[in-house]
């Protein structure tokens, strides 16, 4: 399936009517399939580059060496997963995978420290950390260019998300899906899920495997170019939006047996606000044909609920 592509130059063009399709078509892709690619997207290919390289490098390393960079007490917030840790919400069976996450490094406001705690510090590739702070501060940028589309389809200040997401608890998150090496228990690399963050920047995954389900309850794989990168709605803008902008359903399966002896990379940036942002129904998206379906609720409550669930947090 080829999901709807915006191209973001649009929006920064300086031209009102080019920057109003952007807004139109965004919006559109958004109720409707909740899936877009973004070309023009302002994350340069050369961190891109990099990113998967330092990546591969690290997850190359010895399961022991890799393992001294996992913290339980970060509830994998910062740092190294292990294989099979995370499930998806509502489901026993542990995702085929292991993950590197780096955080948010909050400048210039107060902030909760314990909210933010220090990134790991990856000694074996001296480029790894730099590499990924540029990737994370680039994906924010082109994150919060996205959010101002949002907020002008939703007949808000066009500004309205830019100082939530300023020091945002957002995560960028690298992930191995190894190579299947016996009969598994399940044809599922990552069990069905929906993002828990406003909306997720995916930057091309090494191999196929990405489906999202539709709104005729089939499965469908996505495909986008190299130069693109594939932007979701997370479960905070579908509870903010009380269902207006839909947050979609997606997994990612296995290869083929033949592709078995294969690894799977995927980089996704999890844009999230500050804690204390109110996800609170707008008022704008209810009346008597959509009325009020989640309680109020702030972002890091809601984020801390959902890890929890998802069996990162006890």
């Amino acid at each position: 399936m080829t999901i709807p592509v915006v191209d973001l130059a649009e929006f920064t063009s300086g031209d009102p009517v080019l920057k109003q399709k952007f807004v139109n078509e965004l919006g559109k892709a958004y109720e409707e399939v909740g899936f877009v690619a973004v070309k023009n997207h302002g994350v340069p290919d050369d961190i891109i580059g990099d990113l998967y390289k330092y990546v591969q490098q690290f997850f190359s390393l010895p399961l022991e060496k890799k393992r001294e960079y996992e913290i339980p007490d970060l509830a994998g917030q910062r740092g190294y997963t292990s294989f099979g840790k995370e499930h998806a919400k509502g489901s026993d069976a542990p995702d085929l995978k292991e993950f590197f996450q780096y955080g948010q490094k909050a400048e210039g406001e107060e902030y909760v420290p314990e909210e933010y705690p220090e990134n790991v510090q990856v000694g074996e590739i001296d480029a790894f950390n730099p590499t990924f702070h540029s990737a994370y501060r680039s994906f924010e940028e082109s994150g919060k260019k996205l959010l101002q589309a949002i907020a002008l389809y939703l007949g808000l200040d066009e500004f309205y998300f830019d100082s939530w997401v300023r020091n945002g608890n957002s995560i960028l998150r690298a992930i191995h899906y190894p190579p299947i090496t016996n009969e598994p228990k399940s044809a599922i690399r990552a069990e069905q899920h929906e993002d828990i963050n406003l909306i997720t920047l995916l930057v091309g995954a090494s191999a196929d495997g990405l489906q999202i389900l539709t709104k005729q309850n089939e499965w469908v794989g996505v495909t986008s170019l190299p130069e693109q990168i594939v932007v979701n709605v997370g479960d905070m803008l579908q509870r903010l939006t009380n269902n207006k902008l839909r947050s979609t359903t997606h997994r990612v399966v296995n290869p083929p047996r033949e592709l078995w002896h294969t690894s799977r990379f995927s980089i996704p940036f999890f844009l999230h606000p500050k804690g204390n942002m109110s996800l609170a129904c707008l008022e704008s998206c209810i009346d008597d044909k959509n009325p009020k379906h989640y309680p109020d609720a702030t972002a890091g409550e809601y984020l801390d609920e959902r890890l929890r669930e998802i069996g990162l947090k006890k």
